[in-house]
């Protein structure tokens, strides 16, 4: 049988490295069976900064498993004499330095193509620029400012002319898919030179215009979605309710991604947000390709045995040993939402206290994302019992952790009966990560197998993949109702009357009474507006925990076997098989 696509092409920041979301993204979709079965080659293409000595550490790790087959300033050079050759010629043409080779995507290698601007000849991009505006009609004058967007605009062409070298060879179709905004000008370059080679998709991970219009204003999801609802039912676009977004480069950028051959969203609110932009979105055809959902097989012993480190944790930290254990596991961002893990606390604080049980909430975040050194984590621990205590003065707490730790999670601890929950600001879940408190035997997986509930109600989540990590392990999951994960949890448990694993929690929905005749009514929600109804929907979402949480051992195996099978139809494979191939074969035989 032929391959549905000869060549695919990924462009992305996260082509060297692992980093974040799109990493895990890349990871899933490339190591996918039927992925590697029905695309002949892929094509990792991003920018690198060889001046930065942590970047290229982690690029040369051996733990990161690229094979540099080409690498001049590296003395590299294994390839045929006519492409080496090729590839010296577009360095010498644009002052860059190219690296390319494979690399593992969760076991399966990949080629990938990284390219270091860093002597970037200015002049040599110039009329690139021009065309950007005279075929696109995109101002580069106007965004220059922004570094992040110079880097992906400088990156387009000399990238491209290394990625037609390397795909010389290619007879069948070929596509190049734009994950988010940063690809956009990659696709752009192949569109000028050689719109006849190439089909196009754009991959939106999410609505940058959406999620700064949420994360900006106090009102947050709840004032953005009841405004585009409204907006939407009578047509309107996001400019024209929240006033010209254009001075925003990604913005900008996002609606140019409308000339692609297709367009995949990641979530349901992620296509509804690319309708609002307006504009061709508004007809165009977007298929939805959602985030695939990590699933392990796991016993009730060995749920119990992660469990039981979690409790001695607790009981090491706190004092007593917990009947339940929740967490959150999350980057430490404003769209995560943190302080709504509390409003739920404080109902469910009193209906386990009147039961005589208890839990621990064991919030894993920081602000920094390499976390602090081992050693200042063990002198904090013997001087104020660090992560019960924190300061604000040594490099403990930093940023919003302060106000999160001082003015939200101390507080909860101190009005509690039955509930406290615990900051552990560090990159890592081990002992030597974390203190002696730690049990030694402790890792990470322990963390997400031995939770009773994973908290993870985002302002702003176009799928969220930490919300859902521990379904397969008999978790409650609590996201909110603007995730995109609910979207396909919903398709995956359509054949299910019940599903106790996911408790999702709404802070959008008004009360009886409200009535949003205009987007611009719902404008007028705030921070008071919206806090109204975070604490009354709150409770439902309390209620709705406290009524599945498992309490012998036989509701435990049931919930371990839904997440199990719901995991499972949420995997990597079927995410391929069901949506990422089939939109890439309508976009290939679009035109």
């Amino acid at each position: 049988m032929p391959q549905s696509v000869d060549l695919l092409v990924h462009v992305t920041h996260e082509a060297g490295v692992k980093v974040g979301g799109i990493g895990a993204v890349l990871d899933g979709l490339l190591s996918a069976k039927e992925y590697v079965q029905e695309v002949g080659r892929s094509i990792v293409v991003g920018p690198l900064n060889a001046s930065n000595p942590g970047e290229m550490e982690r690029l040369l790790d051996p733990r990161n498993g690229l094979r540099l087959r080409y690498a001049s300033a590296l003395g590299v050079n294994s390839l045929p004499a006519e492409l080496s050759q090729s590839l010296r010629a577009v360095e010498s043409a644009y002052n860059v330095r190219i690296v390319y080779g494979k690399r593992p995507f969760r076991g399966v290698e990949h080629e990938v193509l990284l390219l270091d601007l860093s002597a970037l000849n200015p002049g040599a991009v110039g009329s690139f620029k021009y065309y950007l505006w005279d075929k696109f009609g995109l101002d580069c004058a106007r965004y220059d400012y922004d570094p992040e967007f110079r880097l992906f605009v400088n990156l387009a062409e000399p990238a491209y002319a290394a990625l037609f070298h390397l795909a010389a060879g290619v007879q069948g179709p070929r596509v190049i898919l734009a994950h988010e905004w940063m690809g956009m000008p990659l696709v752009m370059a192949a569109l000028i030179k050689d719109p006849q080679l190439w089909r196009t998709a754009f991959y939106a991970h999410e609505v940058a215009t959406a999620r700064l219009l949420v994360e900006e204003h106090r009102g947050h999801d709840t004032r953005f979605y009841n405004a585009m609802a409204v907006a939407r039912s009578q047509g309107l676009s996001m400019d024209a309710v929240f006033g010209d977004q254009t001075y925003y480069y990604k913005h900008a950028l996002i609606q140019r991604a409308a000339v692609c051959d297709a367009i995949l969203a990641v979530g349901d609110l992620v296509v509804e947000e690319l309708r609002f932009v307006g504009g061709a979105y508004a007809h165009k055809n977007i298929d939805l390709v959602y985030n695939g959902v990590p699933s392990f097989p796991i016993t009730l012993a060995e749920k119990k045995q992660s469990k039981a480190l979690l409790q001695a944790y607790a009981q090491n930290l706190l004092g007593y040993s917990p009947d339940f254990v929740f967490s959150h596991v999350t980057r430490f961002v404003t769209s995560k939402a943190m302080w709504r893990d509390i409003r739920v606390l404080d109902h469910l604080d009193h209906m386990l206290a009147g039961a005589r049980l208890t839990a621990t909430l064991f919030v894993l975040s920081s602000q920094e994302p390499t976390g602090r050194s081992a050693n200042q984590i063990r002198a904090w621990e013997e001087v104020y019992g660090w992560p019960v205590g924190h300061r604000a003065d040594n490099g403990d707490l930093l940023g919003q952790e302060v106000d999160y730790f001082f003015h939200s999670l101390e507080p909860f601890n101190l009005r509690s009966r039955a509930i406290k929950a615990v900051f552990v600001n560090q990159f890592g879940w081990s002992q030597d990560r974390c203190g002696r408190r730690m049990p030694a035997e402790m890792n990470f997986m322990d963390l997400r197998k031995g939770a009773d509930v994973e908290f993870g109600q985002s302002i702003y989540e176009p799928f969220g993949i930490a919300q859902v990590e521990p379904l397969s392990f008999g978790a409650i999951c609590v996201p909110s109702n603007v995730c995109g994960c609910v979207g396909f949890i919903s398709r995956a448990r359509a054949h299910l009357p019940e599903f106790p694993n996911v408790v999702v929690a709404d802070y959008v929905t008004a009360p009886a009474g409200w009535h949003f005749l205009s987007p611009w009514d719902a404008l007028k929600l705030d921070q008071y507006g919206r806090d109204l109804i975070e604490i009354e929907n709150s409770r439902g979402v309390a209620e709705a925990i406290a009524a599945r949480l498992p309490t012998d051992d036989a509701q435990s195996e049931q919930m371990i076997e839904l997440g199990q099978e719901i995991g499972n139809r949420m995997s990597w494979e079927v995410v391929t098989h069901d949506y990422l191939l089939p939109a890439l074969q309508r976009a290939i035989e679009a035109r």
